[in-house]
């Protein structure tokens, strides 16, 4: 076990492991030090030098991301010579920076704008003509589009193509004002997880080709999720908005940190499946392809289920949360009905990863084992009810709950998808984690449990 000292900073003392760096102290006691360059998931590169700090004892400020606390070190973050120091480097750093943030996809969560009005408020010595210009709209691949006169040569993307991806797509080329963020000749950004280098980026320099120009940050409400695309359980913040007398809308996914299971990242195929929320959406009651009302559906559902009781089977979706799984089973006792759910359909072997991608495309999977539930695909019965499963499965009749259209034409009930609604989650590490409700429809779509009020009175 590491050693733990004593070490001050402004005055106060802190317990910190012996030898970690300083800054990563720095931003677990929120003790504000800017940085471009350093990530906690990328290790040091100390190429901006903006973390600059005073330590006694040493004759000039050294950079909190590449000094290692040491016994009864003392640190000042605060002096009147640190401010000036970052103040003269910011400036630097802002030498060529474009003055677009109006029209910057960044603006609102910009490093750059949050350090300057912190740190720096000076008057540009260089006039807009004398700056240097770069390559604007560079479409890099995989969504993600560069505007190389942003950037500020934080080295983040290519730190991350390097040390997380193994992909090597993302380099620095040219010397001096020439400097600038480059894709490999001849490649193209090409990596399951190279979306990830737009939340990296602290600047505009690198935003999503998805989200571009959609709607300004400060306008989005946060959320805490789980995505639904494997197995894994990755962390996400959902990021919506709800317009006057229009629905609530989902306008991106971004990664949540979360060290125990997916730590700052998301593959990119989660981070776009924020679209399928809305697309194709059941949302009516049907009957044949007829829409019905919810009284007569509610009158179809029981007399069929009086017609056949005993002789029915669930299928339960192993997406769903574990507060509708339960429900769920709760009703099947109700109308002696048996519950399957048959997880073969979500092996996908194509999909899955070392990384961050199970094969497993099942986000609840673990909750259908350890409330034993039957996977077999063998039905006997002659009513089934469908609970968002994604199996066809055949039988004299078929009720469904679907968030989806399907080519089903028998009696459908739409339900809320997992952002309309909330509940938990147990992903294949056997961690369990909560899910927030995000979205507030003008006209929301009844829950699972809702509908299982709703058929019980």
């Amino acid at each position: 076990m590491s050693k733990m000292i004593d070490i001050i900073v402004d005055g106060k003392t802190y317990n910190v492991e012996e030898d970690s760096l300083l800054i990563d102290l720095l931003i677990k006691e929120k003790i504000k030090v800017p940085y471009f360059c350093y990530h906690e998931s990328l290790g040091a590169d100390g190429n901006c030098r903006m973390c600059m700090v005073e330590i006694e004892g040493q004759k000039r400020p050294q950079i909190a991301c590449d000094t290692f606390v040491k016994e009864g070190m003392e640190v000042r973050s605060k002096t009147p010579n640190i401010a000036k120091v970052r103040r003269d480097i910011l400036e630097l750093e802002l030498i060529n920076h474009p003055v677009d943030c109006p029209v910057c996809d960044q603006a609102g969560e910009c490093s750059l704008q949050i350090f300057y009005m912190q740190h720096g408020l000076h008057d540009t010595e260089v006039t807009i003509p004398e700056k240097v210009k770069h390559e604007k709209h560079l479409d890099l691949g995989s969504n993600v589009i560069l505007d190389q006169e942003r950037c500020v040569l934080c080295a983040r993307c290519t730190r991350f193509t390097d040390k997380i991806t193994h992909t090597h797509e993302l380099g620095i080329v040219g010397r001096g004002d020439d400097s600038k963020v480059s894709t490999m000749p001849g490649r193209k950004l090409d990596n399951p997880y190279a979306m990830n280098v737009v939340d990296l980026c602290p600047v505009g320099a690198l935003t999503s080709k998805d989200f571009r120009f959609s709607q300004r940050v400060w306008f989005l409400k946060v959320s805490n999720s789980i995505c639904h695309g494997c197995a894994k359980g990755c962390n996400l913040y959902i990021d919506h908005n709800k317009i006057k007398y229009k629905d609530d809308v989902v306008y991106r996914f971004r990664p949540r940190r979360n060290d125990a299971v997916n730590g700052f990242f998301i593959c990119d195929e989660g981070r776009l499946s924020y679209k399928e929320l809305e697309e194709n959406r059941q949302e009516i009651i049907v009957l044949k392809n007829q829409e019905l009302s919810e009284d007569k559906a509610i009158k179809e559902f029981k007399s069929k289920v009086d017609k056949y009781k005993g002789n029915t089977t669930i299928i339960v979706d192993a997406n769903l949360y574990t507060e509708e799984i339960e429900a769920i089973l709760e009703f099947a006792k109700e109308i002696d009905a048996q519950v399957i759910s048959p997880l073969g359909i979500y092996k996908d072997e194509d999909f899955g990863d070392d990384m961050l991608k199970s094969s497993m495309r099942a986000a609840n999977y673990k909750t259908i084992q350890r409330l034993n539930i039957a996977e077999s695909t063998s039905i006997q019965s002659d009513l089934i009810i469908n609970f968002n499963h994604p199996s066809e499965i055949h039988a004299s009749e078929k009720i469904s709950f679907l968030t989806h259209k399907n080519k089903d034409l028998e009696l459908t009930f739409p339900i809320a998808s997992y952002s309309e609604s909330s509940g938990h989650l147990t992903n294949e590490d056997g961690i369990t984690q909560a899910c927030e409700r995000t979205v507030f429809k003008n006209t929301p779509i009844p829950t699972i449990q809702e509908w299982i009020q709703k058929v019980r009175t």
